[in-house]
């Protein structure tokens, strides 16, 4: 049988946890170089929500999503789907993350900070001893209690230094594989803002680097967390905030990483900021800067609507065409495995996990 050599991105439809918040759902395909969208649901529970996806860096037809109802796998880019072995719990897979040198190392991040590993490929899987204990203000009366692994990031150098973002929860780390966490944000704070955490990223580019995304902004910190600075970011509202939804670095140029942010949790803003240092500086993309989402997001592929690669929303089609082409042409050239960019359709309501696999 003749291998399938075909590049796709996938994108996930997803949503809060949280009562009265809106909630859509579907997993969609297409091909590089296509303009159709397929949906690639068989096998998936029903109205799959999607708030996780991850291509095996080593076999892109590997492809591995986070439901409501745990991890599923597929092994022919989507077409077919089973689950796999982890007790269902009842809690939703926010994220997942392969070991940067050992592919069959798998984690997976639930709420109430729960993270399970498997050792080999996701047949089997170990709940961690995740025990942290969090910021004053994330547990007092009327905090938010869901605790969500929103990204998991390893140290490529190092796999088993790994970090945790926790919604409301600040930054988690392991320097043992997963065996032993602490959390890196303790201190004295007025509310719970800086420790609304949505992303982190070990930076290859200067040892040490961590940088930790969050309702409050970025934060820098060069000695593996214990310290922290804010980047600065050009602040998106009045309280002098930037609201960052997701961080990614360029795959073979780890002196460029790139931002998306917006001013709150609803948002009509969008900006995308892009470091060229390591994450040093930072500095605001002019075409991304008070970009408006567009009436239409991405739906389904009856909606002939086409998906923004970059983390900010294109003010008109020849954007949002330049966008594409251009995203497409890097991945091209690259030949890459890429986990691109958590894109938001009208920035928070509706959570979408964009990834595109090249072979």
């Amino acid at each position: 049988m003749r291998a399938n050599r075909t590049s796709y991105v996938y994108v996930g439809l997803a949503g809060e946890t949280a009562p009265n918040r809106v909630v859509k759902s579907g997993l969609y395909r297409m091909a590089v170089g296509d303009d159709r969208w397929e949906l690639v649901t068989r096998g998936l529970p029903e109205a799959p929500t999607i708030r996780a996806i991850a291509t095996h860096p080593e076999r892109p037809e590997y492809v591995y999503v986070g439901t409501q109802h745990g991890p599923y796998r597929s092994t022919d880019h989507g077409e077919h789907w089973e689950g796999l072995d982890i007790r269902d719990h009842g809690l939703p897979v926010w994220s997942l993350l392969f070991d940067p040198r050992n592919p069959k190392v798998l984690y997976a991040g639930y709420e109430n900070c729960e993270i399970f590993r498997s050792e080999d490929g996701g047949e089997r899987w170990q709940q961690l001893p995740v025990t942290v204990r969090f910021p004053e203000v994330t547990v007092a009366p009327g905090a938010n209690a869901a605790k969500r692994v929103l990204e998991l990031a390893a140290n490529p150098a190092n796999p088993k230094e790994i970090y945790g973002a926790i919604e409301v929860g600040g930054i988690i780390r392991s320097l043992d594989g997963g065996e032993h966490w602490e959390n890196m944000s303790h201190g004295q704070y007025l509310n719970d803002d800086t420790v609304d955490m949505h992303g982190v990223l070990v930076g290859r580019w200067r040892p040490g680097m961590i940088l930790a995304i969050g309702r409050a902004g970025l934060f820098r910190s060069t000695d593996q967390g214990e310290h922290w600075a804010s980047a600065r970011l050009e602040p998106l509202n009045p309280k002098g905030q930037t609201y960052c939804r997701d961080i990614r670095e360029v795959p073979g140029d780890p002196k460029t990483i790139w931002v998306a942010a917006g001013a709150n949790f609803q948002s009509d803003a969008g900006v995308l900021f892009r470091s060229t240092d390591g994450g040093s500086s930072w500095a605001a993309g002019s075409a991304a800067r008070g970009a408006r989402p567009p009436e239409t997001g991405v739906r389904s592929p009856q909606d002939s609507v086409r998906c923004e690669f970059f983390p900010y929303y294109p003010a008109n089609d020849v954007q949002r065409r330049a966008a594409m082409d251009v995203f497409k042409q890097r991945v091209i050239d690259q030949g890459l495995v890429v986990a691109a960019t958590r894109l938001v359709h009208h920035v928070a309501e509706v959570l979408e996990h964009c990834v595109v696999e090249a072979n």
